[in-house]
């Protein structure tokens, strides 16, 4: 795991101490998972991508997710994405890349997103694809998952999501988390196969 270090800026540190302070500590390790399954898609597939832009996006994509930042009117991934532009704003990160990184948290819910439109974006949703629900899990190797899963458990990950996909869709029956309930996300969780490593 050496060669996929995580970014180190000041930037990446903060956005971290924020996940850790607002998020349960599997969704926390969810998000820690998503950087590095991402990371290891990019090195495989060769995609140039930001790494701090990428990093930052996947500790703070599911902040929508946690009740104080909830919103009722916005699926959670646009809400998470706003809180995290107001983080990235009090970083000193400039608009254009304030609305990347909006773009990207938006995106993690797409079912496909185009790899010439947005690399970070899409290494995002297929990262969290792999960490949710076991699709492409077989693309990153059995000793990364294992030592990635020993330093960042699953925890008690499946019941925590599916509980706060359950009421984003119980509010948002629109929403993406809802039609992901409909498609029996929660089953998905208890058999994805990073749950027996």
């Amino acid at each position: 795991m050496n060669d996929l270090a995580i970014p180190d800026s000041a930037v990446a540190r903060a956005a971290l101490d924020v996940a850790t302070a607002y998020s349960s500590p599997a969704l926390l390790n969810h998000s820690v998972r998503s950087y590095v399954w991402a990371a290891t898609l990019a090195q495989q597939e060769q995609i140039d991508f930001d790494a701090e832009l990428l990093y930052v996006a996947a500790a703070l994509h599911d902040l929508g997710l946690v009740a104080v930042f909830d919103s009722h009117t916005v699926p959670f991934e646009e809400a998470g994405g706003h809180v995290a532009a107001v983080f990235a704003a009090g970083a000193g990160w400039s608009r254009d890349r304030r609305n990347r990184l909006i773009e990207i948290i938006v995106r993690h819910m797409w079912d496909e997103v185009d790899v010439a439109m947005d690399a970070e974006g899409h290494l995002l949703a297929r990262a969290t694809t792999i960490d949710i629900s076991g699709r492409g899990t077989d693309l990153v190797p059995p000793g990364l998952r294992t030592e990635v899963l020993r330093a960042w458990p699953r925890l008690d990950l499946a019941e925590d999501f599916a509980r706060c996909f359950a009421e984003q869709a119980r509010r948002k029956p629109d929403s993406a988390a809802a039609g992901a309930v409909r498609a029996g996300i929660a089953e998905r969780l208890r058999n994805n196969p990073l749950e027996g490593v």
